[in-house]
């Protein structure tokens, strides 16, 4: 298993988040990132050719695995902006407080195994009029897509190096402490269970003093 954990899941997660309808979803969504940018499951760099050059001064890729980062070489090849690889887990982001203007996340909250923690994170180091940019697959609409979601996501979980089809996004930012400003939903072409997606912006909650 840890065989297929380092070597042939960073791969295979590779090849599945860079199919077609997923790049067309973050063409969409990366170049909303500007400033200071933190981008969280920078995974294996399938973000970095969106990124809007002339907006973004620094991006800092935050990703657990130094074997998914690996495979990013062709992409970090020419970057016209300061970038540096963070390897840690989103619950524990090596940065200080209030130091970035965005967080972009993209399929990442489906494998993060604290999610609530983790936003908190996200929020401790996003500036206070920052904002949190995402885009993310997770529980359909449909109680019949739901019920196939339930069936299958613990096979899929194990196989998926954690990824869950179920995850409710839009509570999950709320239950974090962020306001959703924006969102869109549907499902891009692929298999349904894990094709529903959610994306838009999001910023923090003022918490109560």
């Amino acid at each position: 298993m840890e065989m297929y954990r380092k070597y042939l899941l960073p791969r295979a997660v590779n090849f599945l988040c860079g199919l077609k309808p997923a790049m067309k979803q973050r063409e969409k969504v990366v170049p909303l990132a500007e400033g200071r940018v933190l981008e969280v499951g920078a995974g294996s760099g399938l973000n970095i050719p969106f990124y809007d050059a002339r907006k973004v001064r620094h991006l800092w890729a935050l990703d657990p695995s130094r074997e998914m980062w690996a495979l990013a070489e062709k992409n970090r090849q020419g970057v016209p902006f300061d970038m540096e690889f963070l390897e840690a887990p989103a619950e524990e982001i090596p940065l200080k407080d209030n130091c970035a203007d965005t967080v972009l996340i993209t399929y990442s909250l489906c494998t993060i195994l604290e999610v609530i923690p983790a936003l908190h994170e996200i929020r401790r180091v996003l500036s206070p009029d920052g904002k949190l940019v995402f885009c993310e697959h997770g529980i359909a609409p449909e109680r019949s897509v739901q019920r196939w979601q339930e069936r299958l996501n613990p096979l899929w979980k194990r196989l998926g190096g954690g990824c869950n089809l179920n995850r409710p996004i839009p509570q999950l930012l709320q239950q974090g402490g962020f306001r959703i400003n924006t969102m869109n939903t549907m499902y891009i072409p692929g298999w349904k269970p894990a094709c529903y997606n959610y994306w838009g912006t999001a910023s923090q909650v003022s918490l109560a003093r």
